[in-house]
């Protein structure tokens, strides 16, 4: 699902929502290929977070209030918290990792 804008971003995080959002482009190759491999790490391992997604292409200001300036970037909120911000390198062992413990002392 897209995030529309950034409004919509604030409203998830003021209703203490659990989710994901990653920032790509459409001229971005490593955005393309880590996509799959993330959105397979989520539902396998935290299928209670929802997915989201913004084309910093066409609303960078989402991004830019985030203060993420490179693709691809995830951020993973967890009950409304940020717990992990990642940006230009993505390993999906340490995504795991780093989620895991959040992830079972919430669900």
């Amino acid at each position: 699902m897209n995030i529309a804008d950034y409004k919509e971003l604030q409203s998830l995080k003021n209703e203490r929502e659990s989710f994901y959002i990653y920032f790509s482009a459409p001229n971005c190759g490593v955005c393309k290929a880590l996509q799959p491999k993330l959105e397979d790490l989520f539902q396998t391992n935290f299928a209670k977070l929802k997915a989201y997604h913004v084309d910093t292409a066409l609303q960078p200001d989402i991004a830019a209030q985030e203060g993420l300036y490179t693709n691809p970037s995830l951020l993973v909120f967890i009950d409304g918290q940020e717990v992990l911000r990642r940006s230009r390198t993505i390993g999906l062992d340490e995504v795991n990792e780093s989620l895991n413990r959040y992830y079972k002392m919430v669900f």
